[in-house]
């Protein structure tokens, strides 16, 4: 049985976001627990990649080099608990850039898909904000909405997508993930 895609929204879910942007290492700062779930899924056998609007980059806010050490940061965290992320896509456009990778757009989906050769109709999508949704409801994937960053002000505002998982945060998503997931039955040495 192979287990679905899992695509993670990155700033508000796996780490603190600012309505300023997050800018440097420094500011990069893991929520509590988050990088645990990213191991418990990876250990479990699910794909695991990032799709994140980075439009910092485009506002002059931070350079390549600067996401460059924050995505290495968290691939670092992650090697420590013996795992790393398969893919992190990010949108380095500004909202009036007309791309087609800046959520809610599907493209950064799109682009995990191919890149991993990994269909999106049964990926799960896990993110903190309306547009993270709409791009999940765009390409088939099941939409899990996580009350951390932006999430509970999405989910007050209301018109989340039909079938939207709320979770806690990561860690209560992935819970409801791996709960979900048929337990092989128990060998038994035969005599």
């Amino acid at each position: 049985m192979s287990l679905p895609l899992v695509i993670l929204d990155r700033d508000g879910v796996i780490n603190e976001d600012s309505p300023d942007y997050i800018k440097s290492l420094e500011e990069w700062i893991p929520l509590a627990g988050s990088l645990d779930a990213i191991a418990r899924l990876k250990h479990a056998g699910y794909p695991v990649a990032v799709a994140t609007n980075q439009s910092g980059l485009a506002r002059g806010l931070f350079d390549q080099a600067a996401l460059d050490a924050m995505h290495g940061r968290l691939q670092g965290l992650l090697a420590e608990r013996h795992c790393r992320l398969d893919m992190i896509a990010f949108c380095p456009h500004g909202p009036d850039d007309g791309c087609d990778c800046r959520k809610p757009r599907p493209g950064l989906y799109r682009r995990i898909s191919e890149t991993l050769g990994l269909p999106l109709s049964d990926a799960v999508v896990i993110g903190d904000s309306g547009r993270d949704l709409e791009a999940a409801v765009a390409v088939g994937a099941r939409p899990v909405l996580v009350l951390t960053g932006k999430g509970a002000a999405t989910r007050n505002r209301g018109g989340l997508p039909e079938g939207t998982l709320v979770c806690r945060d990561l860690t209560a998503a992935v819970d409801q993930l791996l709960a979900e997931v048929p337990q092989a039955p128990a060998s038994r040495d035969s005599d």
